[in-house]
């Protein structure tokens, strides 16, 4: 298997299910506001599903997002769907602010999933992340995450099954002080 050679390690070769995180430079809330909120969303599931990747959940921040998605590719048009992702949004955001060159993006961090309740603990994750974060009561009052999406298209057993999993033993970067 081959390591992306930056830090944090990018596994690279391989197709699957993955869970990522990323992080805005410092921190910063360039995503505060329904309008930014909604560039970041829409952009990630256009882009998302023009390159092939299905996902499975999403929560996206002022600061940060996750998402688990898969593909039956290989796992470097991850850091295809990434990059894209974060240069459609960079340049977007930087318009939007009149300003030209600034850095918008940080770190992503991937998870290749591999073991079913792994998976199962992580779509659960992202769908109440924005409960995690104290933003709504209920992820799927949250509007810029999967989780009403999968209550009204998920299976009722696979809904209850992921609904049981719990997340607390989840070692996930996600140490973010967002704004709603």
């Amino acid at each position: 298997m081959t390591d992306w050679p930056h830090a944090p390690v990018h596994r690279l070769g391989e197709a699957g299910t993955y869970m990522v995180t990323a992080a805005t430079c410092e921190k910063e809330h360039f995503f505060a506001g329904r309008e930014r909120l909604r560039l970041l969303h829409d952009t990630l599931l256009r882009l998302s599903g023009e390159l092939g990747w299905r996902l499975q959940a999403w929560a996206v921040f002022s600061n940060h997002y996750h998402f688990v998605a898969m593909t039956t590719g290989t796992s470097s048009l991850l850091g295809n769907l990434v990059r894209r992702l974060h240069g459609a949004t960079a340049v977007a955001l930087n318009r939007l602010d009149g300003v030209h060159g600034r850095k918008v993006w940080f770190q992503y961090w991937d998870t290749r999933l591999t073991y079913e309740k792994s998976y199962l603990a992580r779509l659960r994750y992202v769908h109440e992340n924005a409960v995690h974060h104290g933003l709504v009561r209920q992820g799927a009052m949250y509007p810029w995450c999967s989780a009403a999406w999968f209550e009204r298209t998920a299976d009722p057993a696979f809904l209850k099954t992921v609904q049981s999993f719990g997340t607390d033993r989840l070692n996930i970067q996600d140490d973010f002080t967002v704004q709603g």
